[in-house]
């Protein structure tokens, strides 16, 4: 064999076994998600908020999962000139890229809705399926949330499944930490 072919031939291995690249798709843009997960709501203020280190040890100690952002993405959600709840968008990974997501909280602290706003992964976008996504509705920061007892896995989406939920659990803590009383 002349050189330029084993060039060839050993590059081959290299090319067969990269990841296949991520497939972002945004699905829905900010006010789209603020009114699918707060569908009563007439507008969105947004809210500033700064978590302190003892708010973020909190936060962990009730999610038992750490909130990376000090400066998490909120928003008062208003219907006839009342709060009716709250909307935070945020992410989490996926296999190996971002998801990011909005949830919809109501003042008394449980789940109204959540939605996927942009997904990067290549597989795994089954959490996309509203009947996956509306088990969450309701739960509250009491509740187990546990992937594979109260949250059933996706064959396929198990990563994305597990962080979605474990994304879910700490916006609820989050919210009992900074937001229930302002």
């Amino acid at each position: 064999m002349n050189r330029s072919l084993w060039t060839a031939l050993l590059g081959l291995p290299a090319l067969t076994s990269a990841a296949a690249p991520a497939q972002a798709v945004d699905y829905l843009d900010l006010d789209q998600a603020q009114r699918a997960v707060v569908p009563g709501a007439s507008s969105f203020a947004a809210f500033a908020v700064t978590l302190t280190p003892d708010q973020l040890k909190q936060i962990k100690a009730i999610a038992h999962v750490p909130q990376r952002a000090t400066k998490p993405r909120v928003w008062k959600a208003m219907a006839g000139g009342r709060q009716t709840g709250w909307v935070i968008v945020d992410e989490v990974i996926g296999k190996h890229e971002m998801i990011t997501y909005a949830t919809g909280i109501a003042m008394d602290g449980h789940v109204l809705g959540v939605e996927i706003m942009s997904y990067r992964e290549s597989k795994g976008d089954q959490v996309r399926n509203p009947k996956w996504r509306g088990l969450f509705r309701g739960k509250t920061v009491r509740d187990a949330f546990k992937l594979n007892q109260d949250i059933p896995n996706i064959s396929g989406a198990t990563l994305s499944c597990r962080n979605l939920t474990d994304g879910v659990k700490r916006l609820l803590a989050l919210h009992q930490v900074a937001l229930a009383k302002a």
